[in-house]
């Protein structure tokens, strides 16, 4: 949908829906005393000064509007919960106008639920595609594959990401020696007899094992940091942000783990520690000290491409042992 007079675009074949004071419009913008056209959606826009602005626009919603537009000036977080959470009930859609990259994510955060849309307001095409990797919701193909090795290597310095979201059972990251091969390694919410659970936590790997960043990019584990943006990701491969709290590195006694899929070999090295644990393709865990030869778990395996300083590069050869 794209905030726009429909007559700039003409007669040009587009998926495009229109917002705009005009009855051409997909989503008719009234004025006050705008009458409705037939067959539109219709809604107002406001702006936002007191908790009386916050009254009124729910009073007007009332009587029919199925979105409102709303912009809020300085104080944004607590206006907007406050619209959210007394609109949310009457199915009024909110549409807020964002200045920022930022403040666009932050609005489709806001009370968990969100605002429904969000008005950009840009001159920039680099902040459009910035905004699109903010909010890029991506989804992997997982596949199970065979466990081929399993060996003692001796000790290593492993990486622990704390993240600052509560993660569920069947989430984790994607970690691998290959940027191609990547284990879900499951996070630490399940616990053990003698370790309480930690729901924010992966322990994920040695430090030279790859994870994926929301944008795309691989990262070494070692640079991953307090502010770092990581994927989390479920068995069926669909993808979330959480932004890392704290990196723990520490010296641990280290198991290499080689799998095997479509002709694809990937391994990992991990701490050999009862609670980093795999998925099964069933979707039951098992830890990396009960894991035997033949057993099958979730990874997202791809052809090889080489990547320079992260980033793919579709048509370098690369091979990695």
């Amino acid at each position: 949908m794209v905030y726009i007079d429909p007559k700039k675009i003409g007669k040009k074949k587009t998926k495009l829906q229109t917002v705009f004071p005009s009855s051409a419009a997909n989503y008719v913008v009234l004025d006050k005393e705008g009458t409705k056209p037939k067959g539109k959606k219709t809604g107002r826009k406001f702006q936002i000064l007191s908790n009386s602005d916050i009254e009124n626009v729910l009073n007007i919603a009332k009587k029919g509007l199925d979105f409102v537009i709303v912009e809020v000036k300085d104080w944004k977080i607590i206006p907007l919960e406050n619209i959210i959470a007394k609109l949310h009930k009457i199915h009024t859609k909110i549409f807020a106008i964002a200045r920022t990259p930022e403040e666009v994510r932050k609005m489709f955060s806001i009370l968990e639920v969100g605002v429904d849309g969000v008005i950009f307001s840009t001159s920039s095409i680099n902040e459009v595609r910035e905004v699109m990797i903010y909010l890029g919701t991506k989804s992997f193909d997982m596949k199970p594959a065979k466990i081929t090795e399993i060996k003692e290597v001796g000790d290593g310095e492993r990486v622990c990401v704390d993240t600052a979201s509560m993660l569920h059972k069947g989430e984790g990251m994607l970690i691998g020696s290959r940027s191609n091969f990547l284990f879900l390694v499951h996070n630490e919410s399940v616990g053990s007899s003698f370790t309480s659970p930690r729901p924010f936590r992966v322990n994920a790997g040695a430090v030279h094992c790859y994870t994926l960043s929301p944008d795309g990019t691989t990262n070494y584990l070692s640079e991953v940091e307090t502010g770092s943006e990581v994927l989390i990701l479920n068995s069926k491969g669909k993808a979330r942000r959480a932004t890392v709290g704290r990196s723990k590195i520490e010296r641990r006694p280290m198991l290499m783990i080689k799998a095997t899929v479509g002709g694809e070999t990937g391994g990992i090295i991990a701490q050999d520690a009862e609670t980093i644990r795999f998925v099964k393709p069933n979707g039951q865990l098992v830890s990396v000290t009960h894991l035997k030869k033949g057993d099958t778990v979730m990874v997202h395996s791809k052809p090889a491409t080489g990547r320079h300083f992260g980033m793919e590069v579709s048509d370098e050869y690369i091979l990695e042992k």
